[in-house]
């Protein structure tokens, strides 16, 4: 009778501690952000590829551009953000904004062209690197990725293993993915990145909860600007390459200004058929001033047109008039708050039928 007791008293803890468990799961991102209107003038990150490979242009940048843009974010007058802080002060909000320079997949033309210019001008980044293509043809080795970690303005970020889309994978192959990579990061640089970065942007709602259990933030490849309401495993960051990087957009992007926000829904960002197009439901803040006035642009139907909006108070609806096509749907957002742009973009992967 005892052992019986005992044996309910053990399966009654292992219950509350199991739906305490789902429980934290599910709430996961409520505590992703800070919620409350900070006037945070954020931290606006800008993403890159390659650098002078010329036959890839959605992918590179040529050097005498990148440079004009690091002079153009000087004469400004922006402070380039040190990744060192990036963790620790994400839920602190930013008198003046600040430019996080970030670089995806570890190629070769990054160590050759880019690294030696930014060391020279002292110029902080994360790199972030996929285990599997390290030492190929194309991509970094690691006494260079080492050399990169070793140094002041250097930082190595997580970015999976295969670099494969990690989206389409089964839940376990996900999983079996991202540590595969741990081991080898723990092997190579003795420890684990705790930043992470989706490869293409891409991420369900399994894959973001899985990734905020095991890093302490995570980006994707929707524009906008960084402030202490954006989830913290969904960080917005500026694609530059040939086709966006010229001077004038790049002045006009680098002078946006964070838009902040409660909540968006749908959180899932996987999109199957029956559900597409999403609608997508933003809640502002009542202090954020002169919100009648954004204007959204979406790719639904294959190309960029106005999106359908309506308001009911502080609360955006946006309605799109077809569905999203295979393989990401976008949508931008910008306001003009008193002559002060402010932006938020995000992002839905697509599933094919």
């Amino acid at each position: 009778m005892i052992i019986k007791k005992i044996l309910s008293l053990t399966a009654s803890i292992i219950s509350v501690l199991i739906l305490s468990f789902l429980f934290l799961i599910n709430s996961n991102s409520d505590e992703n952000n800070s919620k409350y209107y900070s006037s945070d003038s954020g931290i606006l990150s800008l993403m890159y590829h390659r650098f002078n490979e010329n036959k890839y242009p959605s992918t590179n940048i040529k050097m005498d551009v990148f440079k004009e843009q690091m002079e153009t974010i000087k004469n400004l007058n922006y402070k380039f953000y040190n990744p060192k802080h990036f963790v620790n002060e994400l839920s602190k909000p930013k008198i003046k904004k600040e430019i996080l320079i970030t670089i995806d997949d570890g190629f070769k033309s990054f160590y050759n062209e880019a690294w030696p210019y930014l060391k020279k001008n002292e110029i902080p980044f994360i790199l972030f690197v996929s285990t599997e293509p390290v030492g190929k043809n194309g991509y970094m080795n690691w006494d260079e990725i080492r050399e990169i970690e070793r140094s002041k303005i250097g930082f190595i970020g997580h970015h999976s293993h295969t670099h494969k889309y990690l989206i389409e994978m089964s839940n376990k192959d996900f999983i079996n993915d991202i540590e595969t990579a741990s081991k080898i990061f723990k092997k190579e640089l003795g420890y684990i990145p705790s930043i992470f970065s989706y490869p293409f942007g891409e991420y369900s709602l399994y894959m973001k909860k899985y990734i905020s259990e095991k890093f302490e933030v995570a980006f994707g490849q929707h524009s906008g600007i960084i402030d202490i309401n954006k989830d913290k495993f969904e960080l917005p960051r500026f694609p530059i390459n040939e086709k966006y990087g010229d001077l004038k957009r790049f002045k006009s992007l680098i002078n946006y200004n964070p838009l902040e926000y409660k909540s968006l829904k749908p959180e899932e960002k996987k999109i199957i058929d029956s559900e597409n197009p999403p609608k997508l439901i933003v809640e502002f803040f009542d202090d954020q001033k002169n919100i009648q006035n954004i204007t959204c642009y979406s790719n639904d139907g294959g190309n960029w047109k106005k999106s359908n909006l309506k308001f009911d108070k502080k609360t955006l609806v946006v309605n799109f008039d077809e569905k999203f096509l295979p393989r990401r749907g976008r949508i931008n957002c910008s306001l003009n708050d008193n002559g002060r742009w402010r932006w938020f973009g995000t992002q839905f992967t697509i599933q094919k039928n």
